[in-house]
């Protein structure tokens, strides 16, 4: 719903955001698409490593986008950092991240298929 301004209160169930053009009040749409994606393709990462028996004990997300100079301003390359604590093999956490890219992160999928993605993986981080 319009507040005010370039504001917005989303909902989604019993939960509330504000979504603004400005990101003074609340994130920017394009601001929350690239949480969408870091969030999506980090729930993936733990839930892929829990089942495999590993026990992450933090996971950190970084992401970079460039995006297009004018109109529409999309996203033309994300790059996303993931940062993991936990006695856990180099191999596994990036299995993990491939697997959520390619078969399991709904966000990517739903994007444009010319937009470039790079994931790079980094163990014994917070």
């Amino acid at each position: 719903m319009w507040d005010a301004g370039l504001r917005f209160a989303a909902r989604a169930g019993d939960h509330r955001l504000v979504v603004d053009g400005d990101s003074a009040a609340g994130m920017s749409p394009m601001q929350l698409l690239a949480c969408g994606l870091a969030g999506c393709m980090g729930i993936d990462v733990v839930h892929i490593l829990a089942r495999g028996r590993h026990d992450v004990a933090a996971l950190t997300v970084r992401l970079a986008g460039d995006r297009a100079p004018g109109a529409p301003a999309r996203y033309t390359r994300m790059r996303l950092h993931f940062i993991l604590a936990g006695d856990i093999p180099g191999e596994a956490l990036e299995r993990a991240v491939e697997l959520s890219r390619d078969k399991y992160c709904s966000v990517w999928h739903s994007l444009r298929r010319d937009m470039d993605l790079a994931t790079s993986v980094e163990i014994g981080g917070p």
